[in-house]
């Protein structure tokens, strides 16, 4: 049921340093998740297009030793949909991602506390009710347990360099597009609630 234990480690291990990263970043900042999504500060898609190239990298790359396993869940697209919905309404609600949640709990917020209890009892919730409800998500069909390299035949690293080079050019757009003042900034003296 579970990894041998010095690859849950390691995983821990590559979790604290991608939390560092993330608190580094500043990416738990109430004000800077506003301004991604005011197209004022590419900071958090920096960040979290970074951490899916280097990801892909080092899983392909440990893939062949045994080092990694991949666990992919089935493309059940109705699963998809409603999962898209619900994430982006409490992303909306809560002003956090799952992940920046999680560093933001670590900073002490306290808000986001709340919003990390709420998440795992409705990720509790729908867990006791899969059983009852398994039906009606899976109506739409399920495409399998489906990769992008898999889908189109192509190598997966064919898809890495691809992905590297959108990251490259959208980090080089997004810097040539920063203002040199962000004096204006409306959330100026904004606080989220602690």
């Amino acid at each position: 049921m579970f990894d041998p234990i010095w690859k849950l480690l390691l995983g821990l291990f590559t979790g604290i340093i991608f939390g560092i990263l993330l608190q580094k970043g500043r990416v738990a900042k109430f004000r800077v998740i506003v301004s991604q999504f005011l197209f004022r500060d590419w900071t958090v898609v920096k960040i979290m297009g970074t951490a899916v190239v280097v990801g892909a990298m080092g899983i392909y790359a440990l893939l062949p030793a045994g080092l990694v396993s991949l666990h992919i869940k089935p493309l059940v697209w109705l699963g998809v949909i409603a999962g898209g919905v619900l994430f982006g309404v409490g992303m909306a609600l809560f002003g956090y991602c799952p992940g920046t949640s999680v560093a933001a709990c670590g900073e002490g917020r306290r808000d986001a506390m709340v919003g990390v209890g709420g998440m795992l009892l409705g990720a509790a919730v729908y867990v006791w009710f899969y059983p009852q409800i398994q039906s009606v998500i899976t109506m739409w069909g399920s495409a399998g347990k489906l990769t992008l390299p898999e889908w189109t035949d192509v190598s997966p690293w064919l898809w890495i360099t691809g992905l590297t080079l959108v990251a490259i050019v959208a980090v080089l757009w997004s810097n040539r597009r920063r203002m040199p003042s962000l004096g204006t900034d409306p959330l100026a003296g904004q606080q989220h609630p602690t």
